[in-house]
């Protein structure tokens, strides 16, 4: 792991750890729109399903829900505190909590029916290679949802930030990273409610 590498994952770490036992609280309504953003991935019964950077774990109880008794939950973070939140809040019964970075995940290749990543894109401490990594645990034709439960001008708003042209969120920036890391983007909604973009996993 490159030092730059390990820089952005400690400022990550950083940002969110001193966030994680108010963090829920800070969006108390966001659980539909999870619900929804999850229901983009048409997982079914028994599919085995990773939530990459799954902070507080607000989408496991969905993921769980779709999936049903026999599929595979898992929450992976590197941000301890997040994962403990997400225990506090009871959301360990829904998945398997993994303390990892999304760009050195400890499992199989191609284990995992899909992915599903919210708020990831511009936390990733190498984009290219994080992607690349998540395409490697998903079979091909896999899905990866890359979603924020309001989209990137209302989030920008939210901060007191313009939007800016390099992005990564923007899909003339995420298409071809998306491409170059194994991913074909096949739908792509950028709205006040909602940010989400779906992925196949190329063969």
């Amino acid at each position: 792991m490159t030092d730059d590498h390990t820089h952005r994952t400690e400022h990550v770490r950083a940002f969110f750890a001193p966030r994680a036992a108010g963090w829920d609280s800070r969006f108390p309504d966001d659980g539909p729109a999870y619900a929804a953003g999850v229901a983009e991935l048409g997982l079914r019964e028994g599919d085995r399903v990773l939530d990459a950077g799954c902070g507080t774990g607000r989408a496991l109880p969905a993921l769980r829900a779709a999936v049903g008794p026999r599929g595979t939950v898992l929450g992976a973070d590197l941000t301890p505190e997040m994962l403990h939140a997400a225990v506090r809040a009871g959301r360990d019964a829904a998945a398997c909590l993994l303390l990892a970075d999304a760009g050195r995940l400890p499992l199989g290749a191609g284990t995992l029916d899909a992915v599903f990543a919210a708020g990831l894109v511009s936390h990733l401490p190498a984009p290219a290679g994080n992607l690349t990594e998540l395409a490697r645990t998903v079979r091909p034709g896999g899905r990866l949802a890359l979603f924020h439960p309001i989209g990137r001008a209302a989030l920008a708003a939210r901060k007191g930030h313009p939007l800016t042209h390099d992005d990564l969120r923007a899909e003339p920036n995420l298409r071809p990273l998306l491409a170059d890391s194994g991913w074909d983007l096949v739908r792509y909604a950028d709205e006040d409610s909602r940010f989400l973009a779906l992925a196949v996993r190329r063969d």
